[in-house]
């Protein structure tokens, strides 16, 4: 009881938790109504964590100031200059988005599209997506104005929302993409990390500080 109360008061305090839960929500309830497969809500997850990636890139870019603690290139401590957010922000631009062309590979080996495939579902499940997490780039974005987050963090943290694609792998070529059962386990590992990446992430943006050091200087 006393857990349930916690989380309750934490998804009232972050409206941003809110509304990704019920994006996620969202999927589930299609899912199940429209009795897809694992494939149709991968191809979900896969143009999510896209978006995902684009607004993490849109923020790094957007820091005012940020830390590098913990940050190295090169095997190299880095400062927190201009030219390190934006040498960063196209890494992490380039890493992501090739991990992501090797999945959509992959997904493209397992299905190829076509006209059986539930479209406009998987299009109001992305646009859920795409609001739920533009909104929580808007919503949070004063707090990244108060505070030092470390860049470092900020890059590593979407890649932990992938591990359920992984379980997935396993879970369909074990149990079968039609399986129920392995449906329901990957939409509850999927929202359960987004939510636990999420509070992750903005645990950390509330333990930032910002010391004198931590703005960014130079070009």
């Amino acid at each position: 009881m006393e857990l349930k109360a916690d989380l309750a008061r934490y998804f009232r305090a972050d409206r941003s938790a809110a509304v990704l839960v019920l994006s996620n929500l969202v999927t589930i309830a299609f899912a199940l109504a429209l009795k897809w497969d694992i494939r149709d809500v991968m191809w979900i997850y896969w143009g999510q964590s896209i978006i995902i990636g684009f607004f993490v890139f849109l923020r790094i870019l957007d820091l005012k100031q940020f830390s590098t603690e913990g940050y190295r290139v090169n095997d190299r401590p880095v400062e927190p200059t201009r030219q390190t957010q934006r040498s960063s922000a196209w890494f992490f631009l380039f890493h992501y988005g090739f991990f992501h062309f090797v999945y959509l590979v992959f997904l493209l080996g397992l299905m190829t599209p076509d006209s059986s495939m539930p479209f406009l579902g998987i299009g109001l499940c992305l646009l859920a997506f795409l609001l739920s997490h533009a909104f929580s780039f808007w919503h949070n974005r004063q707090r990244d104005r108060n505070r030092a987050p470390k860049i470092g963090c900020i890059m590593f943290f979407p890649y932990g929302r992938i591990i359920p694609m992984h379980f997935t792998i396993i879970l369909g070529g074990w149990f079968g993409p039609e399986s129920t059962g392995a449906l329901l386990i990957f939409l509850f590992l999927k929202t359960l990390a987004d939510v636990i990446m999420h509070m992750a992430e903005h645990a950390d943006r509330d333990a930032a500080s910002l010391p004198p050091s931590d703005t960014p200087r130079g070009v």
